[in-house]
């Protein structure tokens, strides 16, 4: 709960247990300078919470303190403001995330937080949970998965252990396959997982709503060191095949063209000399749009539809400006 009001003898039971909590040891001297009290008092705040049931174990001598008894979960008693409003934010882009199965749990976790909250707490997190939206870049919503599926494969990623998944590709074509997964991600409306498919042998991304079920394996694996999940789901999205394929010659460095160009939609490749972009485009509209907010200079190589574009675009921005 948050700690308002520290003039209460309560509330300084609940903030010496929060900086137990927080250390390992702490000596008897420092919390009663953090807590402005003398040592007389620390150690009656300390058989408060003795008789609450709360291990608080004493060490005497020079590496003495006091400490909480090890193996002992507490419960998240207590919340400053800023971390209140922290877990409200979280709790905000967990249901604009969703997963299907915890969507009752974030209300029942945001309604209990509420009730340990005071007044004006409570009003800032109805704030938050009423005024603040959140959606996808793209506007698109959320493929959903199971939790059951995320959690385990989280797990695996974790422990480094195989899986076996019954996979449900876009064409409703099913399979079974073992896959090392590296780590998981949140993109372009999708949760998806991302690792080594044993069965092509390379690296693969899964989206997490077309996997039917997961099971582990008595099998281990080591993850690449400094695997990028993010950068590598980014990179594979941009080279699903689409409706149009673009190449484009860039004049400017890498390193500027990578500030101004999104990940997502296409690889920048400047292996055999001038910088290049190729890119696989649905909508040759938005791309013009796009590529009229870089600042350096660009052509296009193909497709010639995408020259078409860009030069109505120009033409109808000629249009406007020369109406006042």
């Amino acid at each position: 709960m948050p700690t308002d009001n520290k003039s209460k003898p309560t509330s300084r039971v609940l903030a010496l247990l929060e900086l137990l909590q927080s250390k390992q040891q702490v000596s008897g001297a420092e919390l009663a300078q953090t807590m402005g009290v003398d040592a007389r008092t620390v150690r009656r705040y300390i058989g408060h919470l003795q008789a609450l049931g709360v291990p608080v174990q004493a060490r005497r001598g020079c590496d003495g303190g006091y400490q909480v008894g090890p193996g002992h979960k507490l419960p998240p008693l207590m919340f400053t403001q800023d971390e209140t409003l922290a877990l409200a934010m979280g709790l905000r882009a967990a249901r604009e995330l969703g997963l299907h199965g915890i969507l009752p749990a974030i209300a029942s976790t945001q309604a209990k937080l509420e009730r340990v909250s005071p007044k004006n707490l409570q009003k800032r997190l109805r704030d938050v949970s009423e005024v603040v939206a959140m959606e996808a870049r793209d506007g698109r919503s959320a493929a959903l998965p199971r939790s059951q599926e995320l959690l385990a494969l989280s797990a695996a990623a974790r422990a480094q252990q195989r899986v076996e998944l019954h996979y449900r590709a876009p064409s409703g074509e099913e399979s079974v396959r073992e896959v090392d997964v590296y780590g998981l991600a949140f993109r372009a409306g999708a949760w998806y997982a991302v690792g080594h498919c044993h069965l092509r042998r390379a690296l693969r991304c899964f989206r997490l709503d077309r996997v039917e079920a997961v099971e582990a394996k008595p099998a281990s694996f080591l993850r690449p060191k400094g695997f990028d999940v993010l950068g590598h789901l980014a990179q594979a999205i941009a080279e699903l095949p689409r409706t149009h394929s673009v190449q484009m010659r860039l004049h400017t460095d890498l390193a500027t063209a990578q500030r101004h160009i999104a990940p997502e939609l296409g690889r920048l490749d400047g292996s055999r000399g001038p910088l290049s972009l190729h890119a696989q485009i649905d909508d040759l509209a938005a791309l013009a749009r796009e590529i009229s907010r870089w600042p350096f200079a660009w052509h296009v190589i193909k497709p010639a539809a995408l020259r078409r574009e860009l030069q109505e675009l120009g033409e109808r921005l000629q249009n406007l400006a020369a109406h006042p």
